[in-house]
């Protein structure tokens, strides 16, 4: 397959404004992609050459591709440099500078070939890697016309900016090879157990739906985790959950999920990134605690060794380093606090409810002062249930997190609903104080901010549309620093129309691609005739907008776009303020 037109797809998404001319043009690419290749088209596709998991990124600069870029045109660094400022865009500067100099390439490129090569790219480590991984790219840009130009030089440098979420890959290819939409329930089922979209397409494609089916966990793949609604009431959450629940430490620290296969232990993030080095003191202290084969969750937090108790997060921060040393394990010690087990040797325990698993983790866990089960406290009234929130914050966790104890307490990999309700100290409020939203959009400046964004468009996630809805505009509680690095982290984000996974009433000066979270603050939630969060789904004509919002100054990394707070979720949280006014 050329990939000629793989960048003529992409020209096209980038063009589009629709999610549903996006769907099909998705399912007419897949269509016409041979069997054995589709893995490597949705990787492409989603700006990657690899699952996430697996940590396989290309580690190439914009300088190494603007030397490359030079090299392979015989022009001046300065040149392409002036081109990219012209045209606010590397990928764009460099299809003009191919089409100007009339490049006009003897070879043709195929997928398998640019994706071989950068998978090459992004394994190539070590002495004298730099000059090896230019020496590779340089092979695709003297065999690349100008529009496969720009998109190579897009994907080296990841920004890609074509925002196709999983969902959306999902649904086409559901439509393109069994010609049922209704069977993205069983793709999404194996990618949440899997984490691998490729690798379940792959499949689909040789061995049909059936073949999907069959998907199993493995060690070493991660699960997608499961997530929680949040409520701020007591009263609400049990009777949500059916009257009763089994209520766990919230600890502030850091979701990790292990797996473990004899002396192999892999340790993910929560977004599913391999963690393992940071963490080596906390794998010798699962060694001697846990079973030989099984994947569970834990939240790692630091300790105070004398006293058992718990550091603030900032502390736990100090393991995010390239190498942890002993400095790092004496002066940050480490304890897990384990709450879930979705697979024990050999066998798949996601479709087990929840009181069963933490039976099963009683069961096979020894418990240390180093390694112990959230602590949990299983409440059918609002009295114990209020009480041991307050125990819990005492004890310096968040709060507690509330589950159901139901025959269908499954764990639901990937998904967010209501088995499973956050109730934390933040939350104790007729809003919940804070909301992870998803810029989307900004508005010009004035006065001191001209030069920079005024406010910025926000949007929470609606999984069942795959879409983002707008909630606020946020302009207060960004200091100068602030401005400066949203523009830095928002720039290679920049698109000239609105993106076709946002539903907006509102035009904003800027449009993004769905890329970066962050916390917003709020006085309360009230009908909006301009925002699209819960268009209709309160009253007719009529979405939700947050009042008084501001940027509490944290930046969500750990979350992806598709992790932000859901538009289900501030629903919930507008009907819980009716209730309590009354």
């Amino acid at each position: 397959m050329e990939y000629r037109k793989l960048a003529e797809f992409y020209d096209f998404l980038e063009k589009t404004t629709s999610r549903i001319e996006m769907t099909n043009a998705l399912v007419k690419l897949f269509q016409e992609t041979p069997k054995e290749i589709v893995d490597k088209v949705v990787y492409l596709s989603i700006g990657r050459i690899a699952p996430e998991y697996t940590g396989l990124d290309y580690n190439f600069s914009e300088k190494s591709a603007i030397k490359a870029l030079s090299k392979v045109l015989g022009v001046s660094e300065h040149e392409i440099q002036k081109k990219i400022i012209e045209t606010g865009d590397l990928g764009d500067a460099g299809k003009l500078l191919y089409e100007e100099k009339g490049v006009k390439p003897k070879e043709k490129l195929t997928v398998e070939e640019v994706y071989s090569t950068l998978k090459k790219i992004a394994e190539t480590t070590g002495y004298g890697s730099t000059k090896k991984k230019m020496e590779l790219f340089i092979t695709l840009l003297q065999k690349a016309s100008p529009l496969e130009v720009k998109f190579l030089l897009r994907t080296i440098v990841e920004r890609l900016r074509l925002g196709i979420g999983d969902n959306t890959i999902m649904d086409a290819l559901a439509i393109a090879y069994t010609g049922k939409k209704e069977n993205r329930e069983i793709i999404e089922r194996a990618y949440n157990l899997t984490s691998d979209l490729g690798y379940v397409a792959s499949v689909l494609v040789e061995e049909g739906i059936e073949g999907v089916k069959k998907i199993k966990i493995e060690i070493g793949r991660p699960i997608r985790p499961m997530l929680a609604e949040r409520m701020a009431i007591p009263s609400f959450i049990l009777q949500k959950l059916g009257g009763k629940a089994g209520a766990e430490y919230k600890y502030d620290g850091e979701r990790i999920q292990v797996h473990r296969k004899g002396d192999r232990f892999i340790l993910f993030s929560r977004r599913l990134e391999n963690i393992t080095h940071q963490f080596p003191d906390l794998i010798e202290f699962l060694k001697e605690s846990t079973p030989d084969e099984y994947i569970l969750e834990l939240e790692a937090v630091v300790i105070d060794p004398s006293s058992g108790a718990i550091r603030p997060f900032q502390d736990l921060m100090n393991r995010r380093v390239k190498y942890v040393t002993r400095f790092h394990i004496m002066m940050y010690p480490i304890a897990g606090f384990l709450f879930d087990i979705m697979y024990l040797n050999g066998e798949d325990l996601t479709m087990k409810p929840y009181p069963e698993r933490r039976k099963i983790l009683e069961e096979v866990v020894k418990t240390t002062d180093r390694i112990n089960l959230a602590t949990r406290k299983v409440v059918d009234n609002v009295e114990d249930l209020e009480s041991f929130f307050l125990e819990a914050i005492e004890n310096g966790c968040e709060g507690l997190v509330c589950k159901s104890l139901r025959k269908d307490s499954i764990y639901q990999a990937g998904k967010r609903g209501f088995l499973w309700i956050k109730y934390k100290r933040d939350y104790k409020s007729h809003l919940a104080d804070t909301l992870d939203l998803v810029v989307v959009g900004a508005f010009y400046g004035k006065g001191q901010r001209t030069g920079y964004f005024g406010s910025l468009l926000m949007a929470c996630y609606d999984p069942e549309t795959d879409q983002f809805k707008t909630v606020c505009k946020v302009g207060t509680g960004f200091t100068e620093d602030d401005f400066k690095k949203l523009d830095e982290l928002l720039k290679p984000h920049e698109i000239d129309h609105k993106h076709p996974r946002v539903n907006s009433i509102l035009t904003a000066d800027i449009w993004y691609e769905p890329y970066l979270v962050l916390e917003i603050a709020g006085a309360e939630l009230t009908l909006s005739p301009v925002h699209t969060c819960g268009w209709d789904k309160i009253k007719l004509n009529r979405g939700l907008g947050l009042r008084f919002p501001r940027f509490t100054g944290r930046y969500r990394f750990d979350k992806k776009p598709e992790d932000a707070t859901t538009e289900k979720e501030i629903i919930e949280m507008y009907k819980n303020q009716l209730q309590i006014r009354v």
